[in-house]
């Protein structure tokens, strides 16, 4: 696996996460069948075609110029600093990649704009904005000691884009 130094402890431990076949990879979920085919889905909620799972398309989309800080076999992350504010997409080879890389983001919890194959992490008024623009879904997921689940499968997802 080639993968460039990544300095970030959240993105270090996702990392690890997703590096522990047995655990984590081991016991995912086979591909969907969006993964397979097209890169591109209509999201109907928004209007807006999901962007396709490529840290530099999804930037271009919005108008960002992104540093890439992570590159790996299971992901790339890439930064984008804008005016509108800071976020990090996150791009994977195949659905079980981001379900796993869920999972393990569900520990801190947080909302993430989720698409086919990728998903973005920032604040909530900067991913309602860039939904407009990229598609994907918000999903919040719940922290540890969460009263909640913090099952991503379970996570709350509001057509309107609403918290």
């Amino acid at each position: 696996m080639t993968a460039r130094r990544s300095h970030h402890p959240r993105t270090a431990a996702l990392l690890a996460a997703l590096l522990m076949p047995p655990l984590v990879l081991g016991c995912s979920a086979a591909s969907s069948p969006q993964s397979k085919g097209s890169s591109q889905a209509q999201n109907s909620d928004s209007g807006v075609i999901d962007a396709p799972a490529n840290v530099e398309k999804i930037a271009s989309m919005t108008n960002c110029t992104v540093e890439l800080r992570t590159e790996a076999d299971e992901l790339r992350e890439g930064v984008c600093v804008t005016p509108q504010g800071n976020w990090i997409v996150t791009t994977f080879p195949a659905e079980k990649f981001k379900r796993s890389w869920l999972d393990a983001a569900s520990m801190y919890g947080g909302t993430y704009l989720v698409g086919p194959r990728w998903a973005i992490s920032g604040e909530l008024t900067v991913l309602k904005t860039l939904r407009k623009k990229v598609g994907g879904e918000l999903q919040e997921l719940r922290g540890i000691g969460s009263p909640a689940s913090s099952n991503p499968s379970r996570a709350t997802t509001d057509p309107q884009g609403q918290p």
